[in-house]
């Protein structure tokens, strides 16, 4: 399982939200490319990188800071926040970003989804978020996980950014109910945590506040998931 540290950019900073709440933030670091490298220095294989920007008004803003984490960063990275439409898809993926994470679009235009999965095949993956839909997420995800998608990713958001453990049960139904790669995200805070999700079968779990307080250290989080 690979552990994927998170770069949450707003105003070209990295911050958190606390619950996706945008009035709820914690500034951690004024330069996201001094802080992608630290996450590479730790061991890290993957960057998960969010465009809060880019989220609230519907179209990718940060994108010079993403193209020089994309630049100075030799990792595989996936990038999420405000993708709407295929140039979009197609400008980020021209930076080198490896895979793209469409939420909104997926479930609100499912056709238009449908098209971009297709034409980007294994560039793109899904991202699902629930306060507490979890059947109709799982739906959602199962139909999803019928197109070539290259992940899904599934947050609790009454989780995210509260360092109060993942949700094990509804990750473990999605990850039985799909073929496809399922990235885990929110709450994870201690090894404990890690290892619980390394036994469900997934290809990753998405971490950020945890390892920007110090309470769980990147390289023991990475070892704790077999080394990736």
């Amino acid at each position: 399982m690979y552990i994927i540290p998170a770069i949450d950019l707003e105003s070209g900073k990295c911050v958190r939200l606390i619950q996706g709440e945008y009035h709820r933030r914690i500034i951690y670091e004024d330069d996201p490319v001094k802080q992608a490298c630290r996450f590479i220095a730790a061991g890290a294989k993957w960057l998960h990188i969010v465009d809060l920007d880019g989220a609230r008004i519907g179209k990718p803003v940060n994108t010079a800071v993403i193209s020089a984490i994309a630049a100075a960063a030799k990792i595989k990275i996936e990038v999420g926040g405000g993708i709407r439409d295929e140039d979009d898809v197609k400008q980020l993926l021209d930076m080198g970003i490896d895979r793209v994470v469409i939420g909104t679009k997926a479930t609100s235009d499912y056709e238009w989804f449908s098209k971009i999965v297709r034409k980007f095949g294994g560039k793109v993956a899904s991202h699902g978020w629930t306060h507490n839909s979890s059947k109709t997420l799982l739906e959602f995800a199962v139909e999803a996980s019928a197109l070539p998608l290259a992940a899904i990713i599934y947050t609790d958001i009454t989780k995210d950014g509260m360092m109060a453990g993942p949700n094990l049960e509804r990750t473990k139904s999605i990850a039985k109910a799909v073929k496809v790669p399922v990235v885990a995200s929110g709450g994870v805070s201690s090894i404990a945590d890690i290892e619980k999700l390394a036994k469900l079968n997934l290809e990753g779990a998405i971490i950020g506040r945890s390892l920007y307080e110090g309470t769980l250290d990147l390289a023991d989080a990475i070892k704790a998931a077999g080394g990736h």
